[in-house]
């Protein structure tokens, strides 16, 4: 039967397709934050360089069919998403100017369009001028004597962090097989050819100082990219039973970072099922989870360019042994009485307080196994020497923001503003056992806060959680405790099942 449409059901269907096609459409700015925001941070660099002015190129395409993403510097001054952009901030005129690629017509019919150079990027990015990327090269000559300030360390993004970067540079310039400059350095030559009488600077130390104090809204995207570390990780627990994979569980954190909208990882997983944890950065994620394993999970998402990092560690089982408790419950009241002298003031006053607090903790647990005990005094001992340390502020963990290892610069002082994690560890070298635990930490004006605190961390909230379904036997049933796990063909995961499912009916 032939159905017509009233005039106002017309209008109503024609509304509803343009609000489709335009939701549809690609995000040519960033909806991160505010591009006041970016305008801030770049009057800022203006008021530290003086009459200077500031040049930083932003990253470029990839050789792979994948997502472009910006590198964290460019992205902190601009918030601009499209390759091979440059930026100067010019102190003395106040002035800054984008540099962007031309339209490319043909890409654009493929992969949508882009922010290109003229008076709507300016009017999107907030950005003085927006110009073609052809007349950097003039601009550049008319520098003449001036101080050029410009990034010396090798630019990050997604998964990237500034020691990394650092170690895969040394390695470089290590290597007679790839000893090339890096492409930094080629920016710089490039620039002392166009313009032989400028002085330079390391733009770094400026950009890292500020990044250093994260702004409410930057505070935001960390707790987002938290909750939905959290979330993973939670996950990830539920479905947890000896026969899985540690790629298995990495992958489940996968999905729902995707899920809420995730644009990577921040760093790779860290799936480690019982003595693998004891290599701190372990990510083979080959192993099968083992009946009493003690499983570490520690996996973040990349979320608008912020991340996080967390860390919880579980019984593949679900359930913890006798051993395992005692170990882990003198670690959790070891690792809290660090969490709760945190506040705003002298690193080194915090670590002597923490201290204290430990050697009341040791004093009231009872041990049954002299193995932990030892490695608990260990643990206490080696805070009673950073407390004393001439960087103290080394002994309480690593920035978090843009990168999971955060830009930072030397401090003693806790500001409010400031995000960290605390990650110590309490391991039993001979026996390969491993104990940590990782929480996004927030310093507030009267305190701290922190980010992570609903991911369960306590031995009965982490087995209450584990009790619950979990995403993976949704999917599959989990297997019994200490039975074979099926085999793909008897999960209904072989070839005759995947081609009868493939050629089945379908109802729509």
């Amino acid at each position: 039967m032939k159905h017509h449409l009233t005039p106002a059901a017309a209008l109503v269907l024609s509304a509803c397709a343009l609000t489709a096609e335009a939701n549809a459409q690609p995000r040519i700015f960033t909806d991160a934050l505010a591009k006041e925001e970016f305008a801030a941070r770049r009057a800022r660099v203006m008021a530290e360089i003086g009459d200077g002015v500031a040049v930083i190129q932003g990253a470029t395409e990839t050789a792979a069919y994948e997502k472009f993403r910006q590198s964290n510097q460019f992205f902190y001054l601009t918030g601009v998403e499209v390759p091979r952009a440059i930026l100067t901030i010019d102190g003395r005129a106040k002035v800054s100017t984008l540099y962007l690629l031309p339209r490319n017509e043909r890409m654009e019919r493929s992969e949508g369009p882009v922010l290109t150079p003229g008076d709507e990027a300016a009017r999107l990015t907030g950005i003085e001028r927006v110009l073609p990327r052809d007349q950097f090269a003039a601009a550049a000559k008319a520098f003449g004597k001036r101080m050029v300030y410009t990034p010396y360390r090798g630019e990050t993004r997604s998964a990237g962090t500034p020691d990394r970067e650092a170690a895969h540079a040394a390695a470089r310039r290590a290597d007679p097989w790839d000893n090339q400059p890096s492409r930094e350095q080629w920016f710089l030559t490039r620039l002392h050819e166009h313009a032989p009488a400028i002085e330079v600077k390391d733009l770094d130390p400026i950009v890292d100082a500020m990044r250093l104090i994260k702004s409410p809204a930057e505070i935001a995207l960390i707790r987002e990219a938290t909750r939905i570390a959290g979330l993973g990780i939670m996950e990830a627990m539920r479905s947890a039973a000896p026969g899985m994979y540690e790629y298995e569980v990495g992958a489940i954190a996968d999905y729902v970072f995707r899920k809420h909208n995730s644009q990577g990882v921040g760093y790779y997983a860290l799936v480690a099922t019982g003595t693998n944890a004891a290599w701190p950065h372990y990510h083979a994620s080959q192993a099968q989870l083992k009946d009493g394993d003690f499983v570490l999970l520690d996996y973040a998402p990349d979320y608008k360019y912020y991340t996080s990092d967390v860390t919880r560690m579980f019984p593949a089982n679900g359930r913890f042994t006798a051993d395992q408790k005692e170990r882990y419950t003198i670690y959790l009241r070891l690792y809290q009485a660090l969490m709760t002298s945190i506040k705003p003031g002298q690193a080194s006053a915090i670590l002597r307080e923490t201290v204290k607090k430990m050697d009341g903790i040791m004093a009231a647990f009872t041990f049954a196994n002299p193995k932990n005990k030892d490695a608990a005094l260990r643990f206490v001992d080696g805070y009673r020497k950073r407390a004393e340390a001439a960087t103290p502020g080394r002994g309480l963990g690593h920035m978090v923001g843009m990168e999971v290892h955060d830009v930072t610069v030397p401090f003693d002082e806790l500001r409010p503003g400031m995000v960290f994690t605390i990650e110590p560890a309490l391991t039993i070298p001979e026996d390969r056992v491993y104990v940590r635990l990782e929480d996004v930490i927030l310093i507030t004006a009267t305190g701290y806060e922190n980010l992570s605190a609903f991911v369960p961390a306590e031995v009965a909230d982490i087995e209450k959680l584990m009790a619950e379904t979990g995403f993976a036997e949704r999917e599959r049933p989990r297997p019994e405790r200490g039975a074979k796990p099926p085999s793909d063909r008897e999960r209904g995961w072989g070839p005759a099942s995947i081609e009868k499912s493939r050629t089945a009916p379908r109802n729509r």
